[in-house]
């Protein structure tokens, strides 16, 4: 009889241990998603207090772990914050965003080594997650390694070409290598997507120093041509192309000869971004600024991507053009793009 007793309890012992599990994960999924919305609106410790609350209401529910490693991190705790990130993959080792976000704490405390292991297990774990790219791309970069940030820049940018961030990285990583031609394709690219930002000023700077880089200007009327001949052939014609735009051309403001200057080079993408760039720089940059050279919009163009420096010429340009305008939103959404 004792034996049947036993037998007739485990179903019943099980049952209430599992509805007390459901229970418990219930409780720390509410008390999580109290602590993002405290967490949301800036009240840090109550936030913490609720992920607290969770862990101890389910010691394996792996988002709290990781909402609670996201509020240190973000309020400058990121030290403290270690430990619940590395719980967090310990219970989900396939959690691309606790190997994103880790990497990300280990790199602002200058242990790139072991930033960059971190977000190569990530990409390992989850390949599509594109901010470990984009990343990875930015530790790349700070230590010098420019192809290897320039590679993983584009990883990102074929998982989200909207991502500016992932844009303005792939023209810093080009520019250091000088490949300028590409570089100058993706500040374009990058101020199409942020044309007014706090960092549109410095892509606008990089789009003028490339197009200014070997041109050398007495006057309207003399230019002359000072580059490094071992150079390739891409950055040799860049120059030439400048000086052949502005030839016999006078009076001409600042956002005109952006016009001019990018307009005959934007004309030329193939050409300029050399023969071995990536097959998503021919595809996604070059054949697409091609067309848009080609397209009639180009004076919309110039004056849309150098808004950060002259906002009220443009405006009062765009408020005489609201035709020009249209069309180049029109282009651009029409306008299909592959890599």
């Amino acid at each position: 009889m004792k034996t049947c007793q036993k037998t007739l309890l485990l179903p019943i012992l099980l049952f209430l241990s599992v509805a007390a599990f459901a229970q418990n994960n219930d409780d720390a999924k509410a008390l999580v998603k109290q602590g993002v919305a405290l967490n949301d609106s800036g009240k840090y410790d109550r936030a913490i207090e609720k992920y607290n609350q969770a862990i101890k209401a389910d010691p394996q529910y792996a988002n709290a772990y990781y909402e609670m490693g996201y509020t240190l991190f973000t309020t400058g705790k990121e030290k403290e914050a270690i430990p619940y990130l590395e719980k967090v993959l310990a219970l989900e080792p396939k959690a691309a965003g606790g190997y994103d976000m880790l990497g990300s704490i280990y790199d602002d405390l200058n242990q790139s080594d072991k930033a960059i292991d971190l977000f190569k297990k990530g990409i390992g774990a989850d390949s599509t997650y594109q901010r470990l790219h984009y990343n990875i791309a930015i530790t790349y970069y700070r230590l010098g390694k420019f192809p290897e940030s320039e590679q993983a820049a584009i990883k990102a940018i074929k998982l989200d070409a909207t991502h500016a961030s992932s844009q303005r990285i792939l023209a810093m990583a080009t520019y250091k290598q000088k490949k300028r031609g590409i570089s100058l394709l993706a500040w374009c690219d990058f101020l199409l997507l942020e044309p007014q930002s706090k960092r549109s000023p410095e892509a606008l700077n990089f789009v003028k120093t490339i197009l200014n880089y070997g041109v050398k200007r007495a006057g309207d009327s003399s230019i002359t041509i000072s580059v490094n001949p071992d150079e390739g052939a891409g950055n040799l014609l860049m120059p030439i192309a400048i000086s052949t735009a502005l030839d016999k051309k006078t009076n001409l403001s600042a956002v005109d000869s952006v016009q001019f200057e990018l307009t005959s080079l934007l004309q030329i993408s193939a050409s300029i971004i050399g023969d071995d760039a990536p097959p998503l720089v021919k595809n996604y940059y070059a054949g697409y600024f091609e067309q848009l050279a080609k397209s009639g919009n180009m004076p919309a163009f110039a004056r849309y991507i150098t808004l950060s420096a002259y906002r009220d010429e443009n405006l009062a340009w765009f408020k005489e053009h609201d035709k020009e305008l249209k069309d180049l939103q029109q282009w651009v959404a029409a306008t299909k793009r592959e890599f």
